[in-house]
């Protein structure tokens, strides 16, 4: 049953859905954006506390709103379900019946998933986000109340910004996630990695010696906020994706400067281009990681216009050593893509991406194991796979172990594992925002290979017996634990 409200217009709609149960506080005292808006928040996540809406910030000319992702809970509402599995059953079901294995199977799974449910974004000639326009000098990214999350960070970022482009050849649009430095009232500094989309619609545009066009829209449903930051493969399309997940079509609208289309309910849109050539310092930032990432040159956005509603609500996000609410985000990523990481490596069962390992650092993974040295053949496809790639470290368990249960899977990786045998080193890509690496982009990787051992995999012994209780005595306790006054 969908929550309340869903599917949700626009920003307003969420908070108000929100509110109605609960899931998120007004802040009515004015609130420094540098530094003290991000430690109430660190505070409130950690507490498992709810969405905040500061009415007053001391920086810009508008509200924000912050932790909208923050629980499993929230996240679930924010697409409309009550279980975060639920959306990947949907896609799991509707993927059916069996299609190729390995990355073109997890392709053709997403485009016929799509295809079953066709809801492409429907243009429209006018759009709320477009209410109040100013362009040349009037733009001014003064009027965001931009946050400075960390005493280091090189200035205020806007962290929450979804950035589109289309590819200068073929057209195709990207939709990304990406945080945004503030240079002037007028330019940003775009930090988009070496992975990303993005990058490459940048990189074809420079060798053609063309501006390339930008549109940020800051303020989105949570729906398209939440397909902004989906792995997704590059010929897929975000708000195809988006409408299958709200179950209703994307209303998007023209920009009013560049060849761009956004979503017609954002809150703000910033719209501008990129010089061929052109790169400025960005940076430090405080990011996920927990740590601050080093100045480096990127592209800078001119913005040539800002356009808002006439009440706009601004959203953001604090970045920092985990738990903190990029946790939702990448919980409903786990959970919605497991069904399509099992058309990639059909071998997985179940798989968790620990938050302390900011979801690259570590996968668990559990396998049905059928042969010999079965684990390692399962490391090797995850460390092929997409942005799996960028995994550092993979344990493999077995399928009786609850690989979200992390006192069952160190209970297993320490004590089932001989690491001279069942250790498995390689080298490969890594997060462009990894510190650990010795190289920037690249560095090693390991395999732990925590499932029982067979005697084809050399092992002689005979593997032990797990111990449990009898069900009978588990029964017979149960039904006298009263008795027992504990």
């Amino acid at each position: 049953m969908a929550p309340r409200g869903f599917p949700y217009a626009d920003l307003q709609s969420f908070i108000a859905a929100l509110e109605a149960v609960g899931e998120l506080r007004r802040v009515t005292v004015p609130v420094d954006p540098t530094l003290e808006i991000s430690e109430i928040v660190t505070r409130t996540v950690r507490a498992g506390g709810p969405a905040l809406l500061f009415e007053r910030p001391t920086r810009g000319d508008m509200p924000l709103v912050i932790n909208l992702f923050g629980t499993e809970k929230r996240m679930a509402m924010a697409l409309g379900v009550d279980r975060l599995d639920e959306v990947g059953e949907r896609i799991g079901a509707l993927a059916k019946p069996e299609l190729p294995v390995g990355w073109s199977g997890i392709r053709e799974g997403i485009a016929k998933v799509l295809q079953l449910k066709s809801v492409p974004p429907k243009k429209v000639k006018s759009a709320p986000c477009q209410e109040v326009v100013l362009k040349g000098d009037q733009v001014d990214l003064g009027l965001l109340p931009g946050l400075q999350v960390w005493p280091g960070d090189g200035g205020i970022f806007h962290n929450f910004g979804l950035t589109h482009t289309k590819h200068p050849e073929t057209g195709k649009r990207n939709l990304g996630l990406y945080r945004l430095q503030q240079h002037s009232k007028n330019t940003l500094g775009m930090h988009w990695q070496i992975h990303k989309d993005s990058t490459a619609h940048h990189a074809v545009a420079e060798r053609r010696g063309e501006r390339l066009p930008v549109a940020i829209a800051i303020g989105c449903d949570p729906v398209v906020t939440y397909a902004a930051s989906a792995p997704l493969p590059s010929d897929i399309d975000e708000y195809l994706f988006a409408g299958f997940l709200k179950g209703e079509r994307i209303e998007m609208v023209d920009c009013v400067s560049v060849p761009l289309q956004v979503p017609a309910e954002a809150q703000i849109v910033l719209e501008g281009y990129l010089e061929p050539g052109e790169r400025l310092p960005e940076g430090p930032f405080g990011d996920h990681t927990g740590y601050y990432t080093p100045v480096e040159p990127f592209p800078v956005l001119h913005i040539e216009t800002m356009t808002m509603r006439k009440k706009p609500i601004y959203h953001s996000i604090v970045t920092s050593k985990p738990p903190q609410e990029d946790h939702g985000l990448g919980k409903a990523t786990e959970r919605i893509f497991l069904p399509l990481a099992k058309i990639l490596i059909p071998d997985i069962v179940d798989y968790d991406m620990p938050a302390a390992g900011v979801f690259h650092n570590c996968l668990i993974v559990s396998i049905r194991k059928r042969y010999p040295k079965h684990a390692q053949k399962v490391m090797n496809a995850i460390w092929g796979a997409h942005l799996l790639s960028l995994t550092k470290l993979v344990v493999v368990v077995d399928e009786d172990c609850d690989v979200h249960d992390y006192n069952d899977v160190a209970f297993r990786a320490f004590g089932n594992v001989d690491y001279a045998r069942d250790l498995l080193l390689t080298e490969g890509p890594v997060d462009h925002l990894d510190h650990s690496s010795y190289q920037q982009f690249w560095g090693g990787k390991a395999g732990v290979d925590a499932t029982r051992k067979l005697p084809s995999e050399g092992y002689t012994r005979g593997w032990p017996e797990e111990m449990t209780m009898s069900p009978e005595v588990v029964s017979l306790v149960d039904k006298r634990w009263k008795e027992y006054g504990l």
